[in-house]
């Protein structure tokens, strides 16, 4: 029997094949990919759905370590801190669990949820307030440990974040919830994001801004002062991605013209949000 122009038999719909890719065990993953795509070029499953299906193959191949949140990026609180110290750090990052540390990185003794500072506002509560009252354990994991493995744990245990150890023990980052589901789903916006679909950049502090990657190079101009050549590239996003040869991880930094961006969301195919910070401010700052 002959084949058709593209290597099938002859007679054998498109829909027949998809069927026996999907449910004859296909061995070849690259061609479960193929059949899909071609489901989605020819209409049968839209845009969305493509993406999702293709983030859960790069779950299943991806490792904690490529998408935790670097160790220098974390942010924690020491158990000997007093509330007043750190509340207005938790309101301005916008997080709801936090590593409580025992003076060292190294040394998480628990999870604090932000919510249970609520407590402390409580008039009759705060001269007992004990931040060790409300800790929750930290689950830890190890780089290596898959995604999709981490994900069954995250819902089979309800915990939303997880210590991320290297080989020798040593605090490497964390790993949250949302980020083994952004690589699935793709940003996971919320009340900390730039929601407006209008509202590209803005200011987050007294010298430091945040800005979505999909924001014109002439618009970041034009806002910053900055002269970045838009001739190649048509968004800040595609700047660093130019500039870095590779689609960055969460966290990288680099500096361009008197900026330093920091990615804060990204996943495997595209940036999503930077945090722009001028270096002359950030170095009077540090200084």
């Amino acid at each position: 029997m002959g084949q058709d122009d593209n290597g099938h038999a002859p007679g054998r719909s498109f829909l027949d094949r998809l069927g026996h890719v999907l449910w004859g065990a296909p061995e070849d993953r690259d061609a479960l990919r193929e059949t899909l795509r071609e489901a989605h070029e020819r209409g049968l499953i839209g845009s969305d759905a493509l993406d999702m299906i293709e983030g859960v193959f790069q779950v299943a191949e991806m490792r904690v370590r490529d998408i935790m949140v670097p160790r220098a990026q974390m942010d924690v609180i020491d158990r000997e801190e007093l509330p007043e110290s750190y509340l207005p750090r938790v309101i301005e990052t916008g997080h709801s669990r936090f590593p409580v540390i025992d003076g060292d990185k190294d040394k998480v003794v628990g999870i604090l949820l932000a919510k249970d500072l609520l407590r402390y506002f409580h008039g009759e509560q705060r001269a007992s307030f004990n931040v060790y009252d409300l800790l929750r354990p930290a689950v830890f994991v190890p780089e290596s440990k898959r995604l999709d493995v981490l994900l069954r744990d995250f819902r089979s245990s309800r915990n939303h974040m997880a210590i991320v150890v290297d080989e020798y023990g040593g605090v490497a980052g964390l790993v949250t919830i949302e980020d083994v589901l952004e690589q699935i789903v793709g940003d996971i916006e919320d009340e900390h994001d730039l929601d407006a679909d209008d509202v590209m950049i803005m200011q987050r502090a007294e010298h430091e801004f945040v800005a979505k990657a999909l924001t014109p190079i002439k618009e970041f101009n034009e806002y910053f002062g900055t002269h970045y050549d838009d001739e190649e590239v048509d968004t800040i996003g595609g700047l660093v991605m130019t500039t870095l040869g590779r689609v960055p991880k969460r966290g990288e930094r680099l500096e361009i013209g008197g900026l330093q961006l920091e990615v804060l969301r990204a996943d495997s195919r595209r940036v999503h949000l930077l945090k722009v910070v001028p270096i002359a401010e950030e170095s009077e700052v540090a200084g």
